[in-house]
């Protein structure tokens, strides 16, 4: 271990971003107790328009949700790498075909700006490294929407990512297979969304990927 990496071990000790115990080491990534304790799914998950699936390792429930809220609204950038080996090694147990490239699910300008980061990207990027997988931009958001997870009815969060994405200009995607990457899927309308724009650009096969998902 470096010496800069020993001092912030002392300094800010890590922590298991989905129950808050103190771990021996940073590469860990969680706790031995959150590893046989966590809400993991067994099955495939819920149905999304433009998808032929919806893959998750974990149900967004008690210590998931909290490990998301730190990751996304508390700087918690560092759990992306644990995050994206979990999402990655769920693709490679559900999912037996070859894929193209990763895409992901972007935030607008200015979500970006507030944010300082783009949490479904760094989670596409580890996904990426560890498939050997090429990952690219493909989707542009094109208008602010409010957030999804304060909105509880299914058709006022269609309607609230209505149009609310797009192609980017010069995107590549006929003809490919490519996993869409965002961070929880709850009613499965933003993916939905996503997902129509690269079918419509020409995609032949959308497999989502996300951390967690709600249950049906």
């Amino acid at each position: 271990m470096d010496v800069v990496r020993l001092v912030l071990d002392l300094l800010y000790p890590p922590r298991c971003p989905f129950c808050g115990n103190v771990l021996e080491t940073w590469e860990e990534g969680m706790c031995r107790r959150c590893q046989t304790n966590l809400p993991w799914m067994q099955t495939d998950g819920k149905r999304v328009e433009f998808c032929e699936k919806c893959l998750s390792p974990l149900w967004y429930q008690d210590g998931v949700r909290r490990g998301m809220h730190s990751y996304k609204f508390r700087g918690g950038r560092d759990h992306a790498s644990l995050f994206g080996l979990l999402m990655a090694q769920c693709l490679t147990d559900r999912w037996g075909e070859p894929m193209d490239c990763v895409t992901w699910v972007p935030l607008s300008a200015r979500g970006l700006k507030r944010r300082g980061y783009d949490q479904c990207q760094l989670l596409a990027q580890q996904v990426g490294q560890r498939m050997e997988l090429e990952v690219v931009p493909t989707l542009v958001k094109v208008r602010d929407t409010k957030r999804q997870s304060s909105i509880t009815s299914p058709s006022a969060r269609r309607a609230n990512v209505s149009g609310a994405y797009a192609l980017q200009e010069g995107a590549d995607v006929a003809g490919k297979h490519i996993v869409l990457v965002d961070d929880v899927a709850t009613s499965g309308a933003t993916l939905e969304e996503c997902a129509a724009c690269l079918r419509m650009g020409g995609a032949e096969k959308v497999v989502a990927l996300t951390l967690a998902q709600t249950k049906k």
